[in-house]
Formats: structure tokens, C-alpha cells, sequence
């Protein structure tokens, strides 16, 4: 049994599992959903409020290859599985 750190082995997988940042993940579900994407985002804000975990599931929602850009991305593809892991060559 290999040893994870508490806060890496819960960390949000989904727009859906974020806690405490409901207009930010909205803005986000919606953008995606609409298509309607900026060219970059900047998370900012004191340690421990979601900011890599929300990058993380953005770029999960925007590379996942089951059915392109989504706003539930599918946590089983190959890029999906990568960027939750940290180990994507892209993120």
C-alpha cells in the first residue's frame, strides 16, 4: 500500500465536487458548455482554495477525447488520467 497525501487523494475530479466556489465553476460550465472560451485564465487566491484543482478539471473538461471538449470530462481517457495524475506533458 503506497502512501498519498490527504488532500491529493480527495481532490475534486469534477466541476460538481468543487466546494465553496460555486460562481467560479459556473463561469466555467457555462464557457465550456457554450463554447465560449478566453484564451487564458489566471487563478488567484490564498493556498488551498481550489485553484490547481479547478485548473486541473478545466483542463481535464477541455482534453478529454470522449466526446471533445466537455463540461463532465470522463476521468477514464488517457488525457484525463494524465492530468489527474500530474503527469501530462501539456498541463
Amino acid at each position: 500500500m503506497s502512501y498519498e497525501v490527504f488532500a491529493r487523494k480527495y481532490r475534486p475530479q469534477t466541476f460538481d465536487d468543487i466546494v465553496g466556489q460555486t460562481h467560479v465553476t459556473r463561469t466555467l460550465k457555462n464557457a465550456v458548455a457554450q463554447n465560449r472560451l478566453a484564451h487564458a485564465y489566471l487563478f488567484v487566491g490564498p493556498r488551498g482554495t481550489g485553484k490547481t484543482s479547478t485548473a486541473r478539471i478545466l483542463a481535464k473538461a477541455l482534453n478529454c477525447t470522449q466526446g471533445g471538449p466537455t463540461v463532465t470530462p470522463c476521468g477514464k481517457c488517457d488525457n484525463c488520467r494524465e492530468i489527474a495524475g500530474g503527469n501530462s506533458l501539456d498541463v
